[in-house]
């Protein structure tokens, strides 16, 4: 099964790393919060790293990390290719 998660930029290259994840090979990165399945509560520390405590939980149960890098190859991901809201790219306001 096609599980995978990367850290990419909530806004371009300059933006803070959100974890953004991946169900099948044919669709878009999107922000871990477009997820309630797999999504976790973030930690409470701040400063953290959104989707650090989802992060931990899909990695144990097996999901593949991709570098930032490899997963921008292949295109922009859902959260700017469709021009949605902060708060639908997991973004707090």
């Amino acid at each position: 099964m096609h599980r995978q998660m990367c850290w990419l930029s909530s806004f371009g290259s300059d933006g803070e790393k959100v974890l953004h994840l991946q169900s099948a090979p044919n669709q878009p990165w999107r922000p871990y919060t477009a997820f309630p399945q797999f999504k976790v509560p973030d930690y409470k520390v701040p400063g953290g790293s959104k989707g650090w405590a989802t992060y931990q939980k899909l990695i144990k149960a097996g999901w593949t990390l991709v570098p930032s890098a490899r997963a921008n190859e292949f295109g922009s991901y859902y959260s700017e290719s469709v021009g949605l809201g902060a708060k639908d790219r997991g973004i707090d306001q």
